[in-house]
């Protein structure tokens, strides 16, 4: 069969598939403030198709990619769980998405309580007094609450230069340091998965800012040691980072800051609702405990002696401003219309599901992938391909393979401490239907890889495009068409 025409080869002169406003006055000055050799010189040869026409190409782009609302995305350490459309009709209200940045305060009051109270939320989630919502992402909570570390030090005179990072740690971690001018340290996990005191305390000195955690941890463990962790890093002076990207397993029911955690970021578009994937938009929200309060990024959010919200620039000891206006609000919005619709009983449901589906799906696959960790898991858990691999099946490949079912594949080969590692979250969100598929799903593969290989090294088979050369496709972008 012949393949389908693309959009441009559809083009015929004179078809329209939209409506241009009228161009007004208003529309020819602004036109004419923009520098010459900014303006477009020819026409800009986009396609002449009907409305249907336009709407067909969309869509067809929207199958071809795989989305939380078109199937399984058990993508570890992600969280990719599906949104409720209810928030995104929040984030849409006109209030919100037409009111300008640069507006005073006083016509902003609404806006402002919003984020009031959602900071509110995420201390009841946290433990922790004093939140941030400026950061727009997770590697950029991650940098604030580093910068937040480096400046407690140097106000106390102390230009420490190291970090400890755990070698179970989120993937970020490693970067975020070095992007902060510290250098990395890192331990080892014990046999059953977790960092033990006497590691931390073999490296732990007086030029360690702190240690970065995620907990629980890539391997889906929790930390059991944490509180001893705690002790002895500030014995030292040093404080404890908590990565949220894992936050999805201890709402309502663990909070970092009673334990010692001094900081920790949020992924607010992972565990609070927000399309995740793609590159953003994201929002990283910062929690510190009332010591690190003054360091955090300006401006603050604060109330005024008669009950009025305003941003407090005047924060001499900030580590600065990190984003323009106020981050990414539309995302804020998400979350704050996710808590409360869920409120703080539906919040620890979320965990406790999130836990017992992934307990469920590791014990359906432990017979057919070696599982290196037996321990229980929290929200997510680690499988290796390391059994197929002697079949001269990979992981990747099984992931191809899984690509022909209208499966998106786990993370591969993360952690790295583990060979041939397939990390998958199911979240709280997927049913036991699901989830019962995608475990026959993965049992078929492992069969295929013992009796017939090549069917899974030469996968995908029926997806709109095949298996790619992905180190040539990073490093020569095609992102033009040319008939």
């Amino acid at each position: 069969m012949d393949e389908p025409l693309l959009i441009y080869e559809k083009s015929v002169a004179g078809r329209r598939g939209c409506t241009l406003p009228v161009t007004t006055r208003d529309d020819v000055e602004i036109l004419a403030a923009i520098p010459e050799k900014y303006r477009r010189r020819a026409d800009a040869g986009l396609p002449e198709v009907t409305e249907g026409e336009a709407m067909r190409h969309f869509i067809g782009l929207s199958v071809k990619n795989h989305h939380i609302d078109k199937g399984f995305y058990p993508l570890g350490s992600c969280t990719m769980k599906y949104n409720p459309k209810l928030n995104d009709v929040a984030a849409s209200l006109p209030d919100f998405t037409e009111h300008h940045p640069l507006a005073p305060c006083s016509s902003a009051q609404g806006i402002l309580q919003l984020m009031w109270e959602l900071s509110a939320f995420l201390s009841e989630i946290s433990g922790f007094p004093s939140i941030s919502l400026q950061p727009v992402a997770g590697a950029h909570g991650e940098f604030a609450g580093l910068l937040i570390m480096r400046a407690f030090h140097l106000s106390r005179n102390e230009a420490r230069t190291k970090v400890i990072i755990p070698d179970s740690a989120h993937g970020t971690n490693p970067a975020s340091v070095a992007s902060v001018g510290f250098s990395a340290v890192q331990v080892k996990s014990n046999d059953m998965g977790v960092i033990a005191p006497e590691a931390v305390a073999a490296v732990m000195d007086d030029n360690v800012a702190g240690i970065m955690m995620t907990n629980p941890n890539t391997l889906g463990i929790f930390e059991t040691h944490v509180k001893q962790i705690a002790d002895i890093v500030h014995a030292r002076g040093g404080l404890l980072y908590m990565d949220g990207a894992n936050l999805n397993a201890n709402m309502g029911i663990f909070r970092p800051a009673d334990v010692g955690f001094d900081v920790m970021h949020f992924n607010l578009h992972k565990t609070l609702s927000t399309p995740h994937g793609g590159g953003g938009p994201g929002a990283g929200a910062v929690g510190v405990t009332r010591e690190l309060d003054k360091f955090l990024p300006r401006p603050v959010l604060e109330k005024d002696a008669d009950g009025k919200l305003f941003f407090n620039y005047d924060r001499p000891d900030s580590i600065g401003r990190l984003h323009s206006f106020y981050g990414n609000f539309a995302n804020l919005v998400r979350a704050y219309a996710y808590v409360r619709t869920l409120g703080g009983a539906g919040l620890r449901r979320v965990s406790e599901n999130a836990v017992i589906n992934a307990n469920y799906l590791k014990a359906l696959l432990c017979d057919d992938y070696d599982l290196p960790y037996k321990t229980h898991c929290m929200h997510e858990f680690v499988i290796s391909g390391s059994r197929q691999k002697k079949y001269g099946v990979k992981t990747l490949d099984i992931s191809k393979r899984l690509l022909d079912f209208g499966v998106h594949p786990p993370t591969n080969y993360f952690p790295l401490i583990v060979p041939e590692a397939m990390m998958i979250e199911p979240t709280e969100t997927e049913s036991k239907e699901t989830l019962d598929q995608f475990a026959m799903i993965m049992k078929q593969i492992a069969r295929e890889a013992e009796e017939n290989p090549e069917v899974v090294t030469s996968a995908p088979h029926n997806t709109p495009v095949r298996r790619l050369d992905e180190v040539s496709a990073a490093r020569n972008l095609d992102v033009r068409y040319e008939g």
